[in-house]
């Protein structure tokens, strides 16, 4: 680590100032690019008891100051499973833990229970090589001091992945599935140009999804109400209970992101008035993310509907780039939503766990460029459209 930067660890991100962090965040002002690691994000999930005691997920925030002033954060936890993190390490606790090793506690830098790629090494524009240097140094010095197993940094930016490689950390590569926005005027623009087949097939299931007695708003600012939230709990709870066996987010967050609602877009679908379907997405700068969904009542194709054509829509009509609709889904590359590369890296203390790692992860690389590739050919789109 650079002799010059001091790198200080807390357990409660109340304790570093909203204005350090964010300056380091979220230095382009305005809307933020990264919404996930704004300080009032990560404080929400802290203070509402998503994550911190008896979660799995307790925090250690970096913060690396030069001579007093904060020039790099980054958002670090010390985990006690492997929950909530979407770039699976189970097989690598297994196989360590049943080879003698401790796998657990490990430590992650990373937004909890968040799928979406961002900046993780949150350093003040211009100093993107001292600050990441020191974060990343600073990670792994830290873990051989508490005799923890490893460091993950997941979903991070590429550049972020190269800087890990090069201060020897292991690369790893997954995907995701995007809608990318081609300068659309409107969805029977981003319709034209799909073939006919597939353009054919999503209007039929639009309109499919649209006739289940009722009407589909969209919701931000102001016209989200405190029962909208009350409705969406609802939703939540059904879908984290079968996805994950309990809800990982508390009901005081979706309170806490009441006050946030000028970042959030909420799609309901309502019969009678009553919410009976919802899809909650945080707006950024550049991109709608696709976060969460759920129902009480089951209407053909009202999910793709709500989650990814809604998504489509708002994003077109708002300017952005790309609508990011969370982790997994091959079901979504009919819609529209195109293979992506995700980027982490980790920190693997012991020797031997970490070659083991390193030869999956070579394998690995190549088979998801090679699914990427595949994928891409099978999409929905017509082979002579322009690029």
């Amino acid at each position: 680590m650079d002799q010059g930067v001091e790198i200080t660890l807390y357990s409660d991100i109340s304790e570093i100032s909203e204005t350090d962090w964010n300056a380091c965040a979220c230095p382009e002002g305005g809307r933020a690019l990264d919404p996930f690691t704004t300080h009032r994000f990560l404080a929400a999930l802290e203070a509402s008891g998503s994550v911190g005691p008896g979660t799995g997920w307790d925090a250690r925030h970096l913060v690396a100051k030069i001579e007093g002033r904060v020039i790099g954060v980054a958002p670090l936890y010390v985990k006690s499973h492997s929950q909530g993190e979407y770039v699976f390490d189970h097989g690598w606790a297994d196989a360590f833990e049943r080879a003698g090793g401790r796998y657990y506690p490990k430590l992650q830098c990373a937004v909890p229970f968040t799928p979406v790629t961002g900046r993780r090494l949150l350093v003040l524009p211009g100093l993107e090589e001292i600050g990441r240097k020191a974060l990343l140094a600073g990670m792994a010095q830290i873990a051989e001091g508490a005799g923890v197993s490893s460091v993950h940094m997941t979903f991070c930016t590429q550049p972020e992945m190269e800087a890990a490689d090069d201060a020897g950390w292991l690369a790893r590569i997954g995907q995701q599935f995007h809608w990318i926005n081609r300068g659309y005027g409107s969805f029977d623009d981003f319709l034209g140009d799909l073939s006919s087949r597939k353009r054919k097939a999503l209007r039929k299931e639009r309109a499919r999804a649209q006739d289940f007695g009722g009407q589909i708003v969209q919701l931000t600012g102001d016209d989200i109400r405190p029962e909208h939230w009350d409705a969406f709990w609802t939703f939540y709870q059904d879908t984290g209970s079968r996805k994950w066996g309990r809800p990982y987010l508390t009901r005081a967050f979706f309170d806490a992101l009441h006050e946030m609602r000028d970042d959030v877009l909420l799609v309901l679908a309502l019969r009678d008035g009553r919410p009976i379907a919802g899809a909650l997405n945080i707006i950024g700068r550049e991109a709608l993310f696709g976060r969460y969904w759920g129902c009480i009542e089951d209407h053909s194709y009202l999910h793709f509907e709500l989650c990814y054509h809604q998504a489509v829509d708002w994003a077109i009509a708002h300017g952005l780039q790309r609508v990011e609709a969370g982790a997994q889904g091959e079901h979504k590359l009919a819609r529209g939503y195109l293979p992506v590369p995700t980027y982490s890296a980790h920190w693997i203390g012991h020797p031997g766990l970490r070659h083991a790692i390193a030869d999956y992860l070579e394998g690995e690389r190549a088979a998801v460029d090679q699914d990427i590739e595949i994928l891409n050919e099978m999409g929905p789109f017509r082979a002579n459209r322009e690029p």
